[in-house]
């Protein structure tokens, strides 16, 4: 099913139609964390400068898992983009406007949800970790998000914590509990980021967005993210037969990758 895209295709001053890119039927879409920008952190003015030299080659959309107020603290503006989705685009945007959204509380149910907030609170309480800081869960518009270390945790707590885990396996064994105790409400557990991870209904992973650009007719269409292996947050959109998928390990590697697919392109 298409979600409808806005009455009009107004582009900003100085931002090419699409027709008028070298390759207009391209779509580059990004996720944030840990591709264009390192973790909660800002991208920087290199990142910016590519995105707006790719703009002369292809579309450009961010396709990320965190609410827009977090993920513009990271991308600056939706202005820097022709498409703009979070909550894997269950939010999203294009050309400054936004589209249909969808909501988790909605198809899941008050009940539910909350037998699914007293599960996770009783299984935080149980957890030994090195620390814990504060929102161990924040509801979205279109999914929840479970971090056992909390959201308030500083860039070097999110970055101890994020060793621990691989070594311990915290957020892995967190998800194999419940999605064996909430098999029946059909929902997707994606880990993402350093810290966390993602809950949503199965079909709102990221693939969700390609509804928003399924009407503008693209051909091609490129996502580059670094949670591409299975179980990773960009693993469905990484795979989907619709998408060219690339893995990148860093936003320098994110730059790097663009430079040889397009921008050194004659």
């Amino acid at each position: 099913m298409s979600v409808p895209l806005p009455t009009t295709n107004t582009f900003p001053a100085g931002i090419l139609p699409f027709e008028q890119r070298k390759f207009p039927k391209t779509i580059c879409m990004f996720d944030v964390d840990g591709t264009l920008s390192l973790a909660r952190q800002q991208a920087t003015p290199e990142m910016f400068a590519t995105l707006k030299k790719l703009r002369e080659y292809t579309a450009v959309a961010f396709v990320g898992g965190s609410d827009l107020s977090k993920i513009l603290e990271q991308v600056s503006s939706l202005s820097l983009f022709d498409y703009g989705f979070a909550e894997n685009g269950l939010v999203g945007y294009k050309l400054g406007q936004q589209l249909a959204s969808a909501s988790f509380i909605k198809h899941v149910g008050e009940e539910e949800y909350k037998k699914m907030v007293n599960w996770i609170l009783r299984y935080l309480s149980d957890v030994d970790i090195p620390i814990k800081r504060g929102t161990f869960i924040e509801f979205r518009n279109g999914m929840i998000n479970v971090s056992p270390v909390g959201r308030n945790a500083s860039i070097q707590e999110r970055i101890d914590f994020e060793k621990f885990d691989k070594e311990h396996g915290i957020r892995a064994e967190m998800v194999t509990r419940m999605e064996q105790d909430f098999v029946h409400l059909g929902l997707t557990f994606a880990i993402g980021g350093q810290i966390s991870f993602d809950i949503f209904p199965q079909g709102w992973d990221k693939t969700y967005s390609l509804r928003h650009i399924e009407p503008e007719g693209f051909d091609t269409i490129h996502f580059f993210g670094d949670k591409t292996f299975k179980g990773g947050n960009d693993y469905e959109i990484f795979s989907d037969p619709r998408v060219t998928g690339h893995t990148v390990t860093s936003p320098e590697d994110t730059m790097r990758q663009l430079d040889e697919l397009f921008l050194t392109v004659a």
